[in-house]
Parts: structure tokens; sequence; C-alpha cells
């Protein structure tokens, strides 16, 4: 069996304050762990401190040693870094870029791009591949909207059109 992990900061906070802290703390699961931590000072038993406060006795442990080595500020949650980003900045720079230029009807193919045609350049040019709701969230986080106006037909003649309104039967 192994040794017991013992409290080293026992001399920053006693049991009242660590109990004072947890009355003002406004994170609950932070203020459990103070008050576990609370009780094992006070002479509680490990088992008995861990329990009372909704935890197993080896989650009490590694609180213990946050707590050793970070004060109370180290019983705060973590938040978890999330995945490494699939494109660097300045292929997300090269993409916003790409973006507000617009596509070249001859070459791509589209008068306009929509998310799965913005994934299949990036899988061409970045060699990554992802989805339509991906896109959707760079392109938003570029400060970028999906919703663009209605292309204008390169073969539209506006004087054509005034003349189509004059003579209508409409007018």
């Amino acid at each position: 069996m192994s040794a017991m992990v013992g409290i080293t900061r026992a001399q920053h906070h006693g049991p009242a304050e660590l109990r004072g802290l947890a009355v003002k703390c406004s994170d609950t699961a932070v203020a459990r762990r103070i008050l576990a931590i609370a009780m094992v000072l006070e002479g509680a038993s490990r088992l008995d401190a861990a329990r009372q406060t909704g935890m197993d006795r080896q989650t009490l442990r590694d609180w213990v040693h946050r707590y050793n080595e970070e004060g109370v500020a180290g019983l705060a949650s973590r938040k978890a870094p999330g995945a490494a980003a699939k494109l660097t900045a300045a292929q997300m720079a090269e993409l916003r870029a790409l973006v507000i230029a617009g596509p070249n009807p001859e070459v791509d193919r589209v008068v306009r791009w929509r998310c799965i045609d913005l994934c299949a350049q990036v899988e061409k040019r970045f060699s990554v591949v992802v989805c339509e709701r991906t896109m959707g969230k760079w392109l938003h986080r570029l400060g970028l909207t999906r919703v663009q106006p209605r292309p204008r037909h390169p073969k539209k003649d506006e004087a054509v059109q005034e003349a189509f309104k004059k003579t209508s039967k409409a007018a």
C-alpha cells in the first residue's frame, strides 16, 4: 500500500479559513474540493472526507496534489485544450483571401463559393479534409458570412432590361 499524501499547504490556510473560502466561492465544485481538504485538515479520514463531498478517495488525493502545488486557485476545473488546428494562420489567411476574391467561373466552374466548394479547395490546396459545418465555423471565425448576394450574370445588359421594361405590357 502506498504512503498517504500529506497536505503541505496547511500553514497557509487552516480548516476554518478554508471553510470560509468555500462559503464565498461561487463554483460549487471548487467549494466541495475546498471543504474536503478542510475536513482532512480537521482530522477526518480521507475516505470519509471524500464520501461526504461526493468524490472518490483517489480523486481527493489528486485534488490534494493540486492544492499542494498551486493552492486554492489550483482547485478550479481546467478547460480541455481541444483538438489542434487543421490549418496554420498563414493557410487561414490564404483561405480568407480566396473567399474574398471569389471563384473564377472558367477555372472553378462555380459562380459563387459554397461551403462544399471551399472544402474541395482546402483539400486541393492544403491536403486537409474538412466537413461543411467546419467550413462554416471557419468562415464565421474569419469574419465572413455564408450568405452572399445573388451572382450577376456576366452577359447581363442593363440597357436591354430598361428597354424591355418600357415596352412591356405591364408598364
